[in-house]
């Protein structure tokens, strides 16, 4: 068990070699992070007699060329700002557009695009731990402020991982923090049909959206709707119907119950023989089953095909700066007021 840092041989944008973190507990189970994205890039899990990939993912390689963020620090704002544009105490604040006229994941040049610094590693109180950290400053990719942010990973000698994240600003922005990581319980390495997974959410409502994603109607209710996870079943079971036509599948904010610091989420292998649960301190959820995964290299050389991994991303709503009775749910950061959110990841 322990933590190392490896100077890989594999060059980012910037022209520098990757830093990999490894994680590993007493358990077996590993965890490994870059410091392009402060990306998740590896999760082993110990089921029965084996270790098992439960994360997507690349060879280091590609991580700066695949499209799908895989495992990545989303940031300024995870999901979308649609328009790329957001009214604020009477200016109109204009952000740098990335998907068609909107703004997704933080833009061209996000979070995920950048290169963290590695602050401290270290163990303490059955945990190994890294802290990543960023300087965004005031005006990219249109957002005011300066923020320094801190991405932390915690491994526990339970197999859970703790993602915690913590920022400040010197100027009011939206701040809408997440992983990016998309989980397969059975088979992480090839991909296989994420749709066979079970899953249950803790949330009454859901947020319906556009086909480019932007939400078009007030939050809902999952009752009597395919959107009803508040039991257990097959991904696959209500595929596809009403509103996920427009999204290709399941790509959608669901509003977490207010005692969602117990569970928000439990994904289960369709074979019983691994299950994540998922809590967190954030307000939403966005589920998203893969729906374009289509040709994102693996880890072996192969291509993933669309539904092979399910990503389970906590945070605030989408659109949040230009739908202020949303606010109370999170997603824009007062000038010094400390943004701080976790979400821990058990495996079991």
């Amino acid at each position: 068990m322990g933590v190392t840092i490896e100077a890989t041989k594999t060059l980012a944008l910037d022209k520098q070699v990757l830093q990999l973190v490894t994680l590993t507990n007493q358990q077996g189970m590993q965890v490994q992070f870059i410091d392009w994205g402060a990306t998740w890039v590896s999760c082993v899990v110990p089921v029965e007699n084996e270790k098992r990939e439960v994360l997507l993912g690349c060879q280091l390689a590609d991580y700066a060329k695949q499209g799908v963020y895989l495992g990545a620090t989303i940031g300024r704002y995870a999901n979308r700002i649609a328009n790329s544009q957001f009214a604020y105490q009477g200016e109109t604040i204009k952000l740098t557009a990335n998907q068609n006229e909107h703004q997704l994941h933080g833009g061209l040049i996000g979070f995920d695009k950048q290169r963290w610094k590695i602050e401290q590693t270290g163990e303490k109180c059955g945990e190994n731990f890294v802290i990543f950290s960023l300087i965004s400053p005031d005006g990219e990719q249109g957002f005011q402020g300066n923020v320094k942010v801190q991405a932390i990973y915690r491994l526990t000698d339970d197999n859970a991982l703790i993602v915690e994240f913590k920022a400040v600003s010197d100027k009011d922005t939206p701040l809408n923090l997440t992983n990016h990581a998309y989980f397969n319980l059975n088979n992480a390495a090839q991909g296989c049909d994420i749709r066979e997974h079970f899953l249950q959410l803790n949330a009454a409502q859901f947020l319906p959206v556009d086909s480019q994603g932007i939400p078009n109607a007030p939050l809902k209710s999952v009752q009597n709707s395919s959107f009803d996870f508040r039991q257990a079943k097959a991904i696959k079971q209500d595929f596809l119907q009403a509103e996920q036509q427009l999204t290709k599948g399941y790509d959608h904010a669901f509003l977490l119950d207010q005692q969602r610091e117990k569970t928000c989420a439990i994904l289960t292998a369709p074979d019983r023989s691994l299950c994540l649960t998922v809590s967190t301190s954030q307000a939403a959820l966005q589920v998203y089953t893969g729906n374009y995964l289509q040709g994102t290299p693996t880890r072996c050389g192969g291509e993933y095909a669309d539904y092979t991994g399910i990503a389970l991303e906590t945070q605030a709503l989408p659109d949040t700066p230009n739908h202020p009775e949303w606010w109370q749910y999170g997603g824009m950061l007062k000038a010094g007021e400390t943004y701080h959110h976790w979400t821990k990841f058990q495996f079991s």
